[in-house]
């Protein structure tokens, strides 16, 4: 049962600030009622926050939608669903969700304000489209397309990771055995020449100070090293800093025009299965410049959305920002034209996650042989290195 921490009145004036267990808010007010005190403010302490407002697996709650999707479509009323659903889950996080959902429902809230005091489980498009349901009494329908949106986007996320994972872990497994190299076999080639007053070479010199730089200052290394990344994420928390940051990602070679892909198609996507919900264009535009995890194309929503304010259309400004590919506005401008907005916008959803998944595919089979280039290049560079002053002391010793 959630805790919620209180401040309040007494009959004196005096402040009274203390924590109390209940099911919701109704309940910690009617408390404080019949105690004679005047609530002042109500919030979660931070544990519950933690316990219940903590992100859960993406399959748990496709899995959750789709079995109260079936049981609403079976007439099983909903405080009912909630209380099986709460039951059956083995999800800790979703299970105490669920808890406080079901006490709040019963409180007198709807399902959609409900939904809304958990965000880290369920986002405004999630809660945008219950309340669209709940008004158009097709509750059903929509949790089994919401269902099929996010066992979606948990597909391609999936399919992105698995293609990037064996680079990435090639790349790290390669660092690894190169520090092991510098730091335990060079050092004992470099004893080896030193007890033979060996010559040594420019090329062989410079790659064993190399190694020395890092025996010595390892820990710089990655103080270095971690301190550049903590700036940089800490940066990226300002407002300019995250602009800044998300405008180099859509200009970095090949990794920037994946960037917008992912983008255009989670804009679609979502932009559509909203529109297609009965949810208003501006409060759905509204939504998807919250759920883009990108500032630049966020402000370009927000522009968007002023624009259609003053009387144009949709199209207009997403081709004045000249960050969406002419084909997404060009099909845009046709769903408008004739009435058809959210089917194209979902057909240009799922063309630009198959492009996204063959370039990703692209991508990965081209890092491959890259990595193989570059590990050859060190090995070569290391065993010229070491080999120049042997081949030196055997014609010395001719």
């Amino acid at each position: 049962m959630p805790h919620f921490a209180y401040t309040a009145l007494d009959a004196s004036g005096r402040t009274v600030k203390a924590v109390m267990e209940a099911e919701n808010e109704g309940v910690v007010l009617l408390r404080l009622r019949e105690q004679a005190l005047h609530c002042v403010s109500i919030e979660l302490t931070k544990k519950t926050k933690k316990a219940v407002g903590g992100k859960m697996k993406p399959k748990a709650l496709v899995v959750f939608s789709r079995q109260f999707a079936t049981m609403i479509d079976a007439g099983i009323p909903i405080l009912r669903c909630l209380d099986i659903l709460c039951s059956q889950t083995k999800d800790p996080i979703l299970k105490q969700t669920l808890e406080g959902l079901t006490a709040d429902v019963k409180g007198g809230m709807t399902l959609n304000e409900a939904m809304a005091r958990y965000p880290k489980v369920f986002n405004k498009l999630y809660v945008n489209m219950i309340r669209a349901a709940e008004i158009g009494g097709i509750l059903d329908k929509i949790l089994d397309r919401l269902s099929q949106f996010l066992e979606y986007e948990a597909e391609i996320k999936a399919k992105i990771k698995s293609a990037m994972m064996y680079p990435v872990l090639v790349l790290i497994f390669s660092m690894v055995m190169l520090f092991a190299l510098f730091s335990f076999v060079l050092p004992k080639f470099k004893e080896i020449f030193a007890g033979m007053d060996v010559k040594l070479p420019p090329i062989t010199a410079m790659m064993f100070g190399f190694g020395d730089f890092m025996n010595r200052n390892w820990w710089l290394i990655l103080l270095m090293v971690g301190g550049i990344i903590f700036g940089i994420k800490a940066w990226g928390k300002t407002p300019k800093g995250r602009y800044q940051l998300d405008w180099f990602k859509l200009k970095v070679p090949i990794m920037g025009d994946l960037t917008l892909k992912m983008s255009v198609a989670r804009f679609c996507r979502t932009f559509g299965t909203l529109l297609n919900s009965g949810v208003p264009m501006m409060r759905s535009l509204e939504i998807v410049g919250e759920t883009l995890s990108n500032a630049v194309l966020s402000n370009a929503i927000d522009a968007t959305r002023n624009s259609i304010r003053e009387g144009n259309k949709l199209s207009v400004p997403l081709v004045q920002s000249n960050l969406f590919p002419s084909m997404v506005t060009h099909m845009i401008d046709v769903g408008e034209e004739s009435g058809r907005l959210s089917e194209m916008l979902v057909k240009v959803g799922d063309f630009y996650d198959s492009e996204v998944e063959s370039t990703v595919k692209g991508l990965t089979s081209m890092i491959e042989p890259m990595l193989i280039i570059f590990l050859g290049g060190i090995v070569g560079f290391i065993a010229i290195s070491v080999m120049t002053p042997v081949f030196t002391l055997v014609n010395e010793m001719k």
